[in-house]
């Protein structure tokens, strides 16, 4: 057999071993009449285990392609092509062959995990149960009349929320804009996959921070988008360093999560975002601001957020209820140009037929009601309070060995560990002992960080997931 496994591929080994067969079983590589080789011959001859032979032939069984007789070893199935037994289709070659990219495998672990087990989650980026409004929205479901339509609405959501989101974001988050310039999507998410769809083309060049949130999707790959970094300190990103970026590489588009930014917490000052701004100007490039987190400020000051600097109409931005209300609640929405909102809600409308009306109404009822506001108190409250629980169980379990920036607002804390260890078998130690965090390197190109989001547990299982955790890293790191 003249052909060999490629041990660079990401493609596990046994996977291409029965593309390779099936590939050699369509084209007559491999004769009807005879019997492929041995598991233990077939081991031998390519320098594997025996043990990936029998992961290939399991599947090329499973598919029909290949029947195994005890005693008779394995021979190309005889109704391959026939009519008494059906051909399955090869799903894996389906699924490896697609151009929308999988999440990466740690991050599908992580999912996982959080689904099957009862762990103590600090991975997820969503609020715990008792932090829903959970009363207000019964009262709106049961004691209010659905005054919307079921059937289709209009393609960029329903037009009284629209309105009252203008109003939102006005009172809240200082941004003046109309309902003609809204876009109703199902959270912050689908709002940036038709940005990237819809706005870039393959080979496109922008820039995302390093680290962020957005350094993990798969989203850029499959448009075939090229991604460049912007580092940051307490003070968040340079601007200067996007002017670099644009004369090296003429980046087409900058996404930034200037507010309690994700993974770090950080506040881009106020200098730099006008600076951002000024040079976002001077060259002609569109910013897209990606903010859940501005309403959670634990001092309750209103931030300034980049799209209410934005003078000139440089600035998409983004933003939902997820973080704030109910993730379950889908409701997020696009603020920019109108001819950029009609292009995004027409490939919307491609790919649902709109917005589902029921939730809308809820989203709508909710934002306009006096249980909003009290909502949002109580939610940073609360939130600071697990904050400050993450941070003193840091301090006490880890002690030196980590080292972190404490935030003023959001969600997540990112903390270096000043000790080397495997990224991965942390991960699996911390599991094992029932705790889920994000390891770092799936948002950042540094090595030696793990991030925390402290608004899925309360205090006292945010103290006990810490202890868990350090218990994990002293027994990997001795």
């Amino acid at each position: 057999m003249d052909w060999k496994p490629d041990r660079d591929s990401t493609i596990p080994i046994y996977k291409q071993l029965a593309l390779y067969i099936e590939t050699g079983i369509a084209d007559g590589t491999f004769s009807h009449d005879k019997p492929l080789p041995s598991e233990r011959g077939l081991a031998k001859e390519l320098g594997v285990n025996r043990s990936t032979v029998i992961a290939a032939y399991n599947e090329l069984e499973s598919n029909g392609l290949i029947d195994r007789t005890r005693g008779s070893g394995t021979t190309i199935s005889k109704d391959i092509w026939g009519i008494s037994k059906k051909r399955i289709p090869s799903w894996n070659r389906y699924i490896e062959a697609g151009s929308f990219l999988p999440n990466l495998p740690v991050m599908q672990r992580i999912h996982k995990e959080m689904a099957e087990q009862n762990l103590i989650n600090l991975a997820s980026g969503e609020l715990s149960q008792d932090l829903f409004p959970v009363k207000s929205l019964r009262e709106i479901t049961s004691n209010r009349s659905f005054i919307g339509s079921l059937g289709y609405d209009h393609p960029q959501g329903n037009v009284v929320l629209r309105e009252t989101l203008t109003n939102h974001v006005k009172q809240y988050r200082g941004i003046e804009t109309n309902p003609t310039s809204i876009l109703i999507t199902s959270g912050a998410q689908q709002a940036l996959h038709l940005v990237v769809q819809c706005l870039l083309k393959p080979g496109d060049a922008v820039a995302i921070e390093n680290p962020s949130y957005h350094y993990n999707l798969p989203v850029f790959k499959s448009a075939g988008i090229k991604t460049y970094y912007l580092n940051g300190d307490e003070e968040g990103i340079n601007p200067n360093d996007i002017t670099t970026l644009y004369k090296k590489h003429r980046i087409r588009m900058i996404f930034l999560n200037p507010i309690f930014q994700n993974p770090t917490g950080t506040l881009l000052s106020v200098e730099r975002r006008k600076k951002v701004l000024e040079i976002s100007s001077e060259y002609g490039i569109p910013i897209v601001e990606d903010d859940p987190y501005s309403l959670t400020a634990f001092t309750g000051e209103k931030i300034q957020t980049l799209k209410s600097l934005d003078q000139y109409g440089n600035v998409l931005y983004i933003s939902s209820l997820t973080k704030i209300v109910a993730s379950g609640l889908r409701i997020g929405w696009i603020i920019g140009p109108k001819a950029v909102i009609e292009r995004l809600s027409d490939a919307k409308q491609q790919v649902d037929f709109g917005h589902a009306s029921y939730t809308q109404w809820m989203a709508n009822d909710f934002l306009e009601s006096k249980d909003f506001e009290s909502h949002i108190h109580h939610l940073r409250k609360q939130l600071g309070s697990r904050r400050d629980q993450i941070v003193e169980s840091l301090q006490y379990f880890l002690k030196e060995q980590v080292e972190f920036y404490i935030p003023e607002g959001g969600i997540h804390i990112w903390c270096r560990i000043k000790r080397e260890f495997n990224e991965i078998q942390l991960l699996e130690e911390s599991i094992r002992r029932g705790v889920i965090y994000v390891p770092g390197s799936t948002m950042g190109s540094e090595k030696g960080f793990v991030r925390f989001t402290f608004s899925r547990e309360k205090e006292k299982d945010i103290h006990e997931g810490i202890r868990r955790f350090a218990e994990a890293f002293h027994a990997v790191s001795k």
